[in-house]
């Protein structure tokens, strides 16, 4: 089964061994639980004997949330595996606007599962929506009612992803690097939708190309905005995650450099959580690149097949 999930996957549809070994699953609105917050949840499911296990699937950057076309397809595909996938949609992500209230919508994704019978439930968190999936994963009161974690091209620092997409800088430990250019509509589509960020320590910080000059920029900013950075950051509370941790980073990822999953990697170790890291070739972003090698096929494959078998339990 994840062999054939990841051909398709990684094929972009050209091989649709899954497809071709399994039924189309249903879909439809899942009502959060009482008490929940109201989130608007799709659930993707196929038909079984008994109730599969659950998995809630976190979008990235998109404006169309839990209706972007590229995430019904793997949320149909991860149920053609044998999930019942919920899909959320989390606001901040569809306006580049995350704040520490978006973990809510993934905390009553879960509960929503839980509550129809879909247990036990893991965790997808894919690009930026890993900061909401993994909050949510350490807060006190789910961290015992998830099996599994799994974080494709996630960051650990909010800081060190601003450094990123300004300079195109990243470090962690002895890796150290610079992307070739930086990604200038992201920083225009994180301005408009951030305005009341940008006093004019904000606009030094945001107007800055310069890898030296960050950190000197982030300490001007305000103390609320300083306090809102690290609330979004969900590397130090990696150490209140109970679940198994599995991070899949593209080493080419021009979006959010590996080192924030190697940073990730780290926090779970010191604080004795297990963890799985594969960096590989084989994802860009969160898309599949077909460029990998054997070596990263099977880094790729083994470290979701580990996922999948903690993820049922």
């Amino acid at each position: 089964m994840t062999t054939s999930f990841l051909a398709e996957f990684l094929g972009q549809g050209r091989w649709q061994l899954l497809s071709n070994l399994t039924s189309e699953p249903a879909t439809r609105a899942l009502p959060a639980p009482a008490g929940a917050p109201a989130v608007p949840l799709d659930l993707y499911a196929g038909a079984a004997l008994r109730r599969p296990p659950g998995l809630v699937l976190v979008h990235g950057l998109s404006s169309d949330g839990k209706d972007d076309p590229r995430l019904r397809d793997a949320a149909r595909l991860l149920a053609r595996g044998g999930w019942a996938v919920a899909v959320p949609t989390v606001e901040g992500l569809t306006r580049l606007r995350l704040r520490p209230e978006d973990a809510a919508a993934v905390h009553a994704s879960v509960e929503a599962l839980d509550a129809a019978g879909y247990r036990p439930v893991a965790l997808l968190g894919i690009s930026l929506g890993a900061g909401p999936a993994l909050l949510a994963a350490s807060d006190p009161s789910l961290t015992s009612r998830l099996s599994a974690v799994l974080a494709l091209g996630g960051y650990a620092s909010a800081v060190e992803l601003i450094r990123y997409t300004l300079t195109g800088a990243y470090a962690f430990g002895d890796v150290a690097g610079r992307a070739p250019g930086v990604l200038e509509p992201a920083i225009a589509q994180f301005a408009r939708a951030n305005t009341e960020l940008l006093d004019e320590a904000g606009r030094r910080l945001v107007d800055n190309r310069d890898p030296a000059m960050v950190d000197e920029r982030i300490r001007d900013l305000p103390r609320t905005t300083r306090d809102l950075l690290e609330a979004l950051s969900p590397g130090p509370r990696i150490g209140s995650l109970r679940a198994p941790l599995f991070l899949i980073h593209g080493r080419q990822d021009p979006a959010v450099p590996f080192t924030e999953s190697l940073r990730l990697d780290a926090a779970a170790r010191a604080a004795g959580r297990p963890v799985r890291t594969a960096i590989v070739g084989a994802v860009g972003h969160v898309e599949a690149d077909m460029r990998a090698g054997l070596a990263d096929l099977l880094r790729l494959w083994a470290t979701f097949y580990a996922f999948r078998r903690t993820a049922e339990g």
